[in-house]
């Protein structure tokens, strides 16, 4: 099992968990990758704490959807909605969002079923997010995939995180990593 840790920021808050606290406990669980999202914060919040998960950790690190600071981090998660916020046509979104980034630079996009994974595998991405698996503490979805997700997972031409309700003990053949966030603190 692959861990992609997902540092919500309103989780931590509501949880009374620092930034570090959370990063120390990913790193414990031997975390490839953290995705660092803050729904409600302002750019400059997000940037600082961005900054200090860097100090800490030395895997990859993932913005989700404030791509502007993409010079903090290696890459960026969007959404669906995300993605039509930059262009209405999937392959051109993800044509500008690389040239704003850079090649270098990792891209990851939430996916939910077999029209968006077949979407997304004609886009230029590094991997997707795919779920919801179970319901989640830290968002609300409207649908869930349970067993299915890793039946779709095997049509994804990129690597598959499998997002929403994971944890450490699920099982899956065709996901390459497991997304789990405020599920790190039921495990540990």
């Amino acid at each position: 099992m692959r861990l992609y840790a997902l540092c919500d920021k309103d989780m931590l808050l509501s949880r009374g968990v620092s930034l570090e606290e959370y990063i120390t406990l990913a790193i414990s669980l031997n975390a490839e990758i953290i995705q660092y999202r803050a729904k409600h914060n302002d750019i400059a919040s997000i940037k600082s704490d961005l900054i200090k998960i860097r100090q800490l950790f030395d895997g990859y690190l993932i913005v989700n959807d404030v791509y502007e600071l993409i010079s903090y981090c290696d890459g960026v998660h969007i959404g669906q909605e995300d993605l039509i916020a930059i262009d209405s046509n999937p392959q051109k979104a993800v044509k500008t969002l690389r040239e704003v980034i850079g090649k270098d630079k990792i891209i990851g996009l939430s996916t939910h079923n077999e029209t968006e994974i077949k979407i997304a595998n004609s886009l230029d991405l590094n991997y997707i997010g795919l779920g919801a698996y179970r319901a989640t503490s830290t968002k609300n979805v409207p649908k869930l995939l349970g067993d299915k997700l890793d039946v779709l997972a095997a049509f994804s031409k990129h690597k598959v995180a499998a997002i929403g309700g994971v944890t450490m003990h699920d099982t899956f053949k065709n996901v390459t990593y497991h997304v789990m966030g405020s599920g790190l603190f039921n495990e540990h």
